[in-house]
């Protein structure tokens, strides 16, 4: 066999797949205007600014702690996070065989915005972080701040030091995530400083407005330092209340006394409850109508308004979704629909347009009043009657028309029609006489209502009213005894007459509603009144119940022009249609906590900065001691890839060891520049798995052994085998036959391998020892090993050869467990079977990067595999519900062994449609048993335990038990199942096969 020239391709080896998994912690609440603990212990570190550096030499004489908590910059950890819980237990992050995720999954794709890890608990510091990360002015301040020239002379108090130490970490932080080349950054660190004045027994997670009161509070103290006041209370010139504060002027009348006052706000709250939009919700909270207050001398009229009297460019809208059940004793989440627009004009809420604002209102109030007092007439058209049915009123006189008109179907015989009609004065009164007032109009005095209408005799309630224009039935419905033309004729005139009158008040009333209706709703959009002009820059989203729940932020990407979906360390590409469904409300457990507006200067500097190369650009204008931090990151980052690399290149696929396994022998005889034991053991596998197939090949070639000896006997049956296998590849796949499986050379050859690994793995079938049967085969097999050794290192790349054997060896590998999976979701076993189809989901994944060819269907495994997790989270459930003990106790196992990691495996970077559906499933399920009445305390508890870990993101490793291998002794055996499994689906019916 000639040398041939080998192409090398890139690593492909499989690595181990390390998906982000956690636990949520119970969310306690809103705490806006919680007053900071005075005994702060200050966690600090240091990165390699000098200045910082002899920050934390004197911090250090304070806190015992700092000693423990000191580093280098370039060394900051990206790993999992080892902090324990309160419990003292670790919590853990999901993974599917233990080992390091491959390194391009650590990688930052071009200048796409990076993730903030979730270390356990944290999901509101990623929401709100990347928040304030994306407004470039906040981004600016940061890190261009600088401590005052004084820190080393100045006694500066804890509080003072921890604001600084936090503001040179956040430095490092977003520097960080301007400029690393990782898919997300650790914050660790400011967690750590930001979570000793939090540290409690009650509290493990702290909600979006009480951490961003407190962070904007800290950062508002470590700007004060560095701005010229007058007075320490003189805050005019600090940048974060120039940027984030307003102030707002309250006015009004208390028992016959007004009074005035101006006030500074933040985040400013709005109830939920009873309003449909954002406008609402501002106009509700900017007046508080008049209300009679009782006094001794006097009864006195309460009247305050709100206004706006300075709006900050980012304008925050914190709304109150939480409100406290004081019946259960526990918090409850309002999940009402409320809708909020893109562009808000807060024209409408500033003292500046006081005047045009109350005439505006004032309007508004009259058109009100007038629109009550139609809708209270049409009610009465629509509600028609003085007992407790009532009934639109055309319909009422439609029924009274097909009543009398039930007499033409009723032939009344001639003896009836000639006696007289006394019955009918003992039934109800003569139509004609009714008719015969000089008004023209019905009159029963017995049933008038106070507002004169009358009351038709009513039918029996155990007929159902038929609907107008139907043809009465003969037998079924009641009719007149008598009734002559002219009263017929009479009364259909009259009744027809009075409905279209009554249609057309109706519609006259529907059209006037409908006309100031719109008037109302169009009175502001004045073009005097859209001046000031806030788009909504961010939404912070809470998913969950009260006592539970997990945060992530829709962010608008200017230089993208969509949103964009911050879920920790996921940024993936959203849309306002999916904003609105996760943020309005009303659908599921998910609705907007915190909405985030910026005015048009704000607007236009977020727009500058999305330019291309902007965020290249801003890391070139960086002091040198934070580009320096960004680089030896990224030089930490290379070097953790190398040895990741290294790592992986060493290990060799676990496999059972087999009686029949010669590869220790052959490695044996292996000499100088001959593949290594690793490489041998897959190929040899390999060949013998084929060794049936090689013998025929062999015998087939027997008389050319005979009459031209054994080279020309391997070169045919060479030939021989090599053109069966090529047929085979080109035979197109059904559902039952995947031809893969019955070869090794099936798969390369379908998958374009390199032609010099295909004639080596051909050659390495005949070179096995396992095809000693007789002398014939012997010889073919030594002289087709001289041959591989003659192929020296410089034509072979054995490492592109060891890389094709390992994927082949992955996708039987992948086969046997979906099979195997399939078949034990067929009986229902869906525990055992779900490790299966996870592992195979995982490991295919890897080699669907490489071909669609390298691995089976996807989608079919997804398809089971989120079915299974469905059927198992039923049982799960089922087992929660039953209070019985055991069964709780089996039930929050399968959950926490099988669904959580099975969860957050499947919530990766590209999950989809479905599985995100599913998972929302399974989360609502837990999520509705959430305050029941008829599930005792210790079970709520229970719950509250393993909810945080179900809506959380992962934080460290949870290694998946990975299923028992099981290896088929040949290919055929593999094939009969593969093919009797396929049939099984697709014909629905359980077929087993060992």
């Amino acid at each position: 066999m000639e040398a041939v020239t080998f192409l090398t391709e890139e690593d492909t080896q499989e690595p181990a797949q390390d998906v982000a998994a956690a636990e949520r912690s119970a969310w306690k609440g809103s705490a806006v205007g919680k007053p900071l603990p005075q005994n702060v212990t200050t966690t600090l570190t240091s990165n390699n600014k000098d200045n910082l550096h002899a920050i934390n030499t004197f911090i250090a004489l304070e806190s015992p702690k700092t000693q423990a908590a000191e580093r280098d910059a370039p060394e900051r950890p990206q790993e999992a996070h080892s902090a324990e819980s309160k419990s003292g237990s670790k919590r853990k992050r999901c993974e599917v065989r233990g080992e390091n995720p491959e390194h391009r999954d650590w990688r930052r794709v071009g200048d796409w915005p990076v993730g903030v890890k979730n270390i356990g608990n944290t999901c509101w510091f990623s929401a709100v972080i990347q928040s304030l990360f994306q407004l470039p002015e906040f981004r600016r301040l940061v890190l261009g701040y600088s401590p005052p020239d004084v820190v080393l002379q100045k006694s500066y108090t804890r509080t003072e030091k921890r604001n600084i130490a936090l503001m040179l970490e956040l430095q490092c932080l977003f520097a960080l995530m301007l400029g690393t080349r990782r898919k997300f950054v650790d914050p660790s660190i400011a967690l750590e400083l930001l979570r000793d004045p939090f540290r409690s027994t009650e509290e493990q997670q702290q909600d979006v407005s009480e951490f961003t009161h407190t962070l904007l509070d800290w950062l508002e103290g470590a700007f004060q330092l560095t701005v010229n006041a007058k007075s320490p209370k003189d805050k005019s010139e600090n940048p974060m209340v120039q940027l984030f504060y307003g102030t707002f002027l309250t006015e009004g009348v208390h028992e016959g006394n007004t009074f005035s006052k101006i006030e500074t706000f933040g985040q400013y709250p709005l109830q939920v409850n009873g309003y449909r939009d954002l406008n609402e919700c501002l106009a509700g909270a900017m007046v508080e109508g008049e209300v009679q207050e009782a006094t001794t001398s006097q009864s006195g009229k309460y009247r305050q308004e709100r206004w706006f009297a300075k709006l900050p460019p980012v304008l925050t809208f914190e709304l109150s979704r939480f409100e406290f059940n004081q019946s259960l004793r526990q918090p409850e989440k309002i999940h009402t629909k409320l809708e909020f627009p893109q562009t808000i004009y807060m024209d409408r809420y500033l003292y500046s347009s006081k005047e045009l604002i109350q005439k505006k209102r004032d309007e508004v109030k009259r058109l009100s009043e007038k629109l009550v007092i139609l809708q209270q007439k049409l009610e009465r058209y629509l509600k028609y009657g003085s007992g407790p049915a009532r009934f639109p009123l055309p319909d009422m006189l439609q029924y009274v028309l097909e009543f009398i008109a039930t007499k033409a179907a009723v032939a009344l015989p001639p003896a009836q029609e000639s006696q007289p009609a006394p019955l009918q004065s003992q039934t109800v009164p003569c139509v004609s006489d009714m008719l015969s007032q000089p008004n023209g109009t019905l009159e029963r005095r017995d049933s008038r209502t106070e507002d004169g209408a009358f009351s038709l005799p009513q039918q029996d309630s155990s007929a159902p009213l038929q609907p107008p224009g139907a043809a009465p039935a003969m037998s079924e419905h009641p009719a007149p005894r008598a009734v002559s033309e002219e009263e017929l004729n009479l009364v259909r005139t009259c009744l027809e007459r009075w409905r279209n009158e009554i249609e057309q008040d109706m519609q006259d009333l529907k059209r006037s509603i409908a006309r100031i209706s719109l008037s109302i709703e169009r009175i502001y959009c004045d073009p005097l009144l859209q001046q000031v002009p806030y788009r909504l820059h961010a939404v912070l989203v809470h998913e969950g119940q009260a006592n539970a729940g997990h945060y992530w932020a829709f962010i608008y990407d200017q230089s993208r022009k969509s949103w964009l979906k911050y879920n920790d360390i996921s940024v993936t590409e959203s849309s306002w249609e999916e904003l609105e469904r996760d943020s309005f409300g009303g659908l599921s457990n998910a609705s907007a906590y915190c909405l985030m507006y910026i005015n048009d200067k704000m607007s236009h500097s977020v727009a500058d900065a999305a330019e291309a190369g902007q965020f290249r650009k801003e890391v070139e204008d960086l002091p040198l001691d934070l580009r320096q931090f960004i680089q030896k990151d990224n030089w930490r980052l290379e070097r953790e890839a190398e040895g990741w690399e290294e790592e992986q290149s060493c290990k060799i696929p676990q496999r059972e060891p087999s009686p029949t396994s010669d590869s220790q022998d052959l490695s044996s005889e292996s000499g100088p520049g001959e593949p290594s034991d690793c490489t041998l053991s897959l190929s040899s596998e390999h060949a013998r798995i084929a060794q049936e197939q090689t013998a025929k090949a062999i015998a087939k070639s027997a008389k050319t052994y005979d009459r031209s000896g054994v080279k020309a006997a391997l070169y045919e049956a060479f030939r021989e085998e090599y053109s069966r296998l090529y047929l085979l590849s080109k035979k197109t796949p059904t559902p039952q036959n995947d031809a893969r499986l019955q070869h090794v050379l099936v798969y390369f050859l379908q998958n374009n391998a390199p032609k010099q690994v295909v004639e080596r793995t051909l050659l390495e079938q005949f070179a096995d020892k396992n095809l000693s049967y007789d002398k014939r085969s012997i010889n073919i097999m030594k002289v087709a090993r001289a041959k591989l050794r003659e192929i020296g290192p410089d034509d072979v790349n054995m490492e592109e050869y060891k890389r094709w054997h390992e994927d082949y060896s992955l996708f039987r590998k992948v086969s046997v467990y979906l099979l195997t999976g399939l078949e034990l979701y067929q009986n229902r076993k869906y525990q055992e079977s779900l490790t299966y189809l996870v592992y195979a989901y995982e490991s295919n994944t890897k080699l669907l990067q490489k071909g669609i060819r390298r691995g089976v269907s996807e989608s079919l495994i997804a398809l089971y595999r989120r079915n299974c997790l469905l059927k198992l989270n039923e049982v799960a459930a089922s087992m929660f519900i039953s209070c019985e003990e055991a069964r709780v106790a089996e039930g929050i196992s399968i959950l926490n062994e099988l669904i959580i990691p099975c969860m957050h495996l499947m919530n990766d970077f590209e999950i989809s449609r479905e599985d995100m559906d599913a998972i929302e499933v399974m989360r609502n399920r837990w999520c509705s048993y959430l305050g029941r009445e008829d599930m005792d305390a210790k079970l709520q508890m229970r719950l509250g335990e393993v909810l945080p870990r179900l809506l959380d993101n992962p934080s460290e490793v949870v290694v998946l038990k990975e299923p028992p291998k099981i290896r088929p002794n040949c290919p055929y055996d593999l094939c009969s199942r593969f093919a009797a499994v396929m049939e099984s689906i697709h014909g629905a019916s359980t077929v087993t096969v060992k």
